[in-house]
């Protein structure tokens, strides 16, 4: 038969008081309530020892009890001996107060203009430091490949070329295309009012080759690469395997940086030359089926109009943004917190970052070569 929980006071010292626990203290009895215990606690008593020799179970109903007797006599400053719990009761007792409490956030004041222009420049020239050590490792890394002390495996540099070539050449292959309708059926629209239709091949070779081409393949490199480098390298940071190649004396930035960036700049100009091809291709879908021109006739006034210094300026542009989008996404990466929410916003940043700089440097790159 379970016996009922019932608590006695004894009276040890002046001043002593012990509590004597019996029964079966569990959610399935009823207690009785403390209004006795908090009687004497206000009488004089300065210090309770808690017995627990005649219980016969416990569980959660027990710690209940105890905690509130804790309060009260934190509340009246009272000495409380909890030594005679259970050793697992005690355990559970201790792991509660580890816990803290939960408080609501403190409204705090809007803070003015001069602090927050502080704390954005300070944070600025922290994010410049950073970017120009890691400039520095990247020069340092070429210069050692340079000499002939490679810093990273020939096989990672070729895994590297075929994800950032062949395996893009779907998306790329299709976005160009549709590229070349848009401005083809654009400029057919305009064109076809004065009788100059078989100009189109003029507007959409010259697009593809001086700008869309390039800007692109890109953006489209920016979303698929760039993100995918950021989200590598914050993982490995997560995973502390960064900081293990720096024990045992590798370079992260040799090791994991420098090949991902060479194979974006080698292979975004070829994925350049690629995209004019089908944007051209898809610029002729429209002339032969919409302004009744031959393909002959299409190409050869494509050709007529593009000239080698006009596609070196796409494949220039093409070179820079490959080692824009490697150095922003291997940046953020390597920037990368700790958590698995750091490497979200990691891949994020990577992504916005290098499509801000690919249209920088895009308009920076024409107004050099038209002055």
């Amino acid at each position: 038969m379970i016996r009922q929980p019932t608590f006695t006071l004894e009276l040890l010292d002046p001043g002593h008081l012990a509590i004597r626990l019996g029964g079966a203290w569990t959610l399935h009895t009823d207690p009785p309530g403390p209004e006795q215990l908090l009687a004497a606690m206000d009488k004089g008593a300065r210090h309770l020892v808690l017995i627990c020799e005649d219980l016969d179970d416990w569980d959660t109903r027990l710690l209940i009890f105890v905690k509130a007797i804790t309060a009260a006599a934190r509340q009246r400053g009272l000495d409380l001996d909890l030594t005679g719990l259970p050793q697992g009761a005690g355990r559970l007792l201790a792991l509660s107060e580890a816990v803290p409490e939960k408080t609501p956030y403190a409204q705090t004041g809007r803070e003015s203009l001069v602090v927050r222009i502080g704390r954005l420049t300070i944070a600025l020239s922290g994010h410049l430091r950073e970017a120009a050590a890691f400039t520095g490792e990247i020069i340092l890394a070429f210069g050692d490949l340079v000499t002939g002390r490679a810093p990273f495996r020939a096989r990672d540099f070729f895994y590297f070329i075929q994800a950032c070539g062949a395996e893009s050449l779907p998306i790329v292959s299709l976005i160009a295309v549709l590229v070349g309708v848009i401005l083809s059926f654009v400029g057919a629209v305009q064109l076809q009012m004065f009788g100059a239709q078989i100009y189109v091949a003029n507007l959409v070779g010259l697009g593809m080759v001086l700008e869309m081409g390039a800007l692109m393949s890109g953006v489209i490199i920016a979303g698929r690469i760039g993100a995918a480098y950021a989200a590598q390298l914050g993982t490995m940071q997560v995973n502390e395997e960064i900081d293990a190649l720096r024990t045992i004396g590798i370079s992260p930035v040799g090791f994991l940086v420098l090949p991902r960036m060479l194979a974006l700049m080698l292979m975004l100009p070829l994925l350049c030359v690629y995209a004019d091809m089908m944007g051209i291709l898809g610029g002729s879908v429209i002339g032969v089926t919409m302004l009744d021109l031959s393909l002959v006739e299409y190409l050869e006034q494509t050709r007529k109009a593009i000239r080698l210094t006009q596609c070196g300026q796409g494949l220039l542009k093409a070179s820079v943004f490959g080692v824009l989008i490697g150095y922003a996404g291997c940046l953020r990466g390597m920037q990368c917190g700790r958590s698995a929410l750091a490497v979200g916003e990691a891949t994020t940043s990577a992504v916005v970052t290098s499509i801000v700089l690919i249209v920088v440097s895009d308009s920076i790159i024409t107004y050099l070569l038209y002055r």
